[in-house]
């Protein structure tokens, strides 16, 4: 269960850091860069380090006993994918070790309203992530839904037992929005996640998305956001 607070009961450093998953995903990285990911989310006390799933195992090995989670993508970034082989790399990656696991929907579903496919395919990832003892965060990317599909989205997601909706994946054009998450935090109550994501580079950035409704921040810019900095990633 997820309640919502707002940016005050982030005000200070650590705490606004246990907000971010300090997150990789470009496909380039190399384990040296995962590791200093890792390190990095351990001493900044960082929520989660995300990472693509061929490093998941790296990343809970290099973070065990940090208190740092390990969280993961499937179906990423298109949502594409048949329902199977996003319960396959969701089942093999909570194998790995991952904490969490983001999912990107049937894009072409929820434009369709298509109530029935979309569920179908959620639950069935969040039943494998579930079994697993872990948390199941679902990827919308509001970029390219109205705002009556990112709604149609949202509540497929609760319906079909997310523990999270997400902004974007940060591959798709756009990014997050106070206005997309605060629809978002509108749409799944109180006790449902709101994960904003996707060009979230800043302090105030943070800060006017948790205002908004967020209850976790996906950025590679972690540390632009707790020290006051500024970062370039897109993500």
């Amino acid at each position: 269960m997820t309640s919502h607070t707002d940016s005050r009961d982030a005000g200070t450093t650590p705490d606004l850091a246990r907000y971010i998953d300090h997150t990789l995903l470009a496909p380039e990285a190399s384990e040296a860069d995962i590791l200093r990911l890792c390190a990095e989310a351990a001493e900044h006390h960082f929520k989660s380090v995300c990472v693509n799933p061929v490093w998941v195992r790296t990343a809970h090995r290099a973070l065990r006993g940090t208190g740092v989670l390990t969280c993961t993508v499937v179906g990423f970034p298109l949502g594409a994918t048949n329902t199977d082989v996003k319960v396959f790399e969701a089942r093999s990656a909570t194998m790995d070790g991952a904490d969490e696991v983001d999912m990107v929907i049937n894009i072409a579903a929820a434009r369709a309203l298509d109530n029935e496919t979309l569920v179908e395919d959620i639950s069935a990832v969040a039943d494998v992530v579930h079994g697993a003892d872990s948390l199941l965060k679902v990827i919308i990317e509001t970029s390219l839904l109205s705002d009556d599909e990112k709604v149609f989205a949202c509540q497929a997601a609760v319906e079909a037992g997310a523990d999270f909706v997400k902004t974007s994946t940060g591959f798709n054009g756009g990014g997050a929005t106070t206005a997309d998450v605060a629809l978002m935090r509108r749409t799944v109550g109180p006790d449902v996640g709101v994960k904003a994501s996707g060009g979230v580079r800043s302090r105030e950035d943070a800060l006017a998305m948790i205002d908004a409704g967020a209850t976790r921040i996906g950025a590679s810019s972690g540390i632009a956001i707790v020290t006051g900095g500024t970062g370039a990633s897109a993500y």
